[in-house]
């Protein structure tokens, strides 16, 4: 068994609903839930929008390899409304990242993990680090609380729920 931590986030429709729909999903199409974080609203990263994104942390437990996960959280995301463009960050109806795959250091043209961006957002840092305080960041050697201690994003992040 593989534990997976995830991200989910959408900033378009009602997002209370599409975070229910994707947890839903991914608990019938790749594992069980084991924890997840409280939801969180912050301000969109990296483009400007007047929509606040909700963000939440799954640890799951699958079978599935990396790479095939990526293949389904995909999946799921466009079940729930999510069209892909190649200009960048934009709003959507559902994203979802794999954060950590077990303790996996994995960089392909198309999967990187970790997450190579999670250090930098605290949107990503204060529900992992509200679950996973002393998870150690493979690459960085230092705790999920710590690296969110170092972040200098200085958007906002507000718990919702």
């Amino acid at each position: 068994m593989n534990q997976a931590v995830l991200l989910l986030g959408c900033n378009m429709g009602d997002r209370i609903n599409y975070l229910n729909l994707a947890i839903k999903a991914l608990e019938e199409e790749v594992g069980k839930i084991s924890n997840r974080s409280s939801i969180y609203e912050s301000e969109p990263w990296g483009f400007d929008c007047k929509t606040s994104f909700l963000n939440q942390v799954l640890l799951i437990e699958t079978t599935s390899p990396a790479e095939f996960l990526l293949k389904q959280i995909q999946s799921i995301e466009t079940k729930l409304g999510r069209i892909r463009t190649k200009k960048g960050y934009e709003a959507r109806t559902m994203d979802i990242d794999i954060l950590f795959y077990n303790d996996l250091i994995l960089d392909t043209e198309r999967l990187k993990i970790p997450h190579p961006e999670l250090h930098s957002r605290r949107f990503t840092l204060l529900p992992l680090a509200e679950i996973l305080p002393l998870k150690v960041h493979p690459v960085f050697k230092k705790s999920l609380k710590k690296l969110l201690m170092e972040c200098d994003d200085n958007l906002w992040v507000k718990k919702f729920v």
